[in-house]
């Protein structure tokens, strides 16, 4: 019998940050986990022909806006 953390573990996968350690770029680390996590929900949804192409495209597009406004927020990439 599996537990919720097992289940957790499986449906909502964490990886270890391995950059540079700074408060910014663990927020960034996870935004962009939470980012390919959501991804890979629309793909398998309009895969699975449960989302219409058109649809998922607009959620990817908004999605990967919100992580670049993130990005940019964090200040990731800029030299400092």
């Amino acid at each position: 019998m599996t537990t919720n953390k097992q289940t957790n573990d499986f449906l909502y996968p964490r990886h270890r940050y391995h950059g540079k350690v700074k408060p910014e770029n663990l927020v960034f680390n996870s935004n962009l986990q939470e980012f390919a996590q959501k991804i890979n929900y629309i793909c398998n949804l309009e895969t699975a022909g449960k989302l219409p192409p058109e649809s998922a495209y607009k959620q990817i597009k908004s999605l990967w806006k919100d992580l670049k406004r993130s990005k940019k927020e964090l200040g990731i990439g800029q030299d400092q």
